[in-house]
């Protein structure tokens, strides 16, 4: 959690256990080139702890976009795939209340991402489960498991 890792194909990276937190799948078709970063909180200016600035959304999308510029990818090259941002108390926490992490860090990404002219192209996001994100950096696909529906390829 709150890690960002950036391959070359063959490569694949996975995010385990997203329940609120987002997985960003960052991806440049023609360098082949991808990055995934586990977002855990919408922004570092909230944070009494700043130890690890990778799991905001704010510095942990910068920080990946930087690392696969630095291995050659372009930006304006540059796709994303989200997926999590789950409310996993529902019943006790409501879709409007600010203590939904899930929703705040959902709408933290697609800020961060549209700030970057980062296009999302695909997503898998909301609702009440739990998801594992497997990212294949030799196509760019990405395969979500979850108990409960299964697993989906974007």
């Amino acid at each position: 959690m709150g890690e960002i890792k950036v391959a070359e194909s063959p490569h694949c990276l996975m995010a385990l256990g997203l329940g609120s937190c987002i997985a960003v799948a960052l991806y440049v078709e023609d360098a082949r080139i991808g990055g995934l970063a586990h977002i855990m909180l919408p922004s570092i200016k909230e944070a009494h702890n700043k130890s690890n600035p990778a799991r905001f959304a704010d510095v942990g999308i910068a920080m990946i976009i930087d690392e696969m510029t630095r291995r050659g990818a372009r930006p304006q090259n540059m796709r994303a795939k989200i997926f999590g941002g789950a409310n996993m108390f529902p019943g006790i926490i409501s879709a409007d209340s600010t203590m939904d992490i899930g929703k705040r860090n959902i709408l933290a990404v697609r800020k961060e991402l549209e700030s970057h002219n980062i296009s999302i192209i695909a997503e898998e996001v909301g609702d009440h489960i739990g998801r594992t994100v497997l990212f294949d950096i030799r196509d760019g696909s990405a395969l979500v498991k979850t108990t409960q529906l299964g697993d989906r390829e974007y």
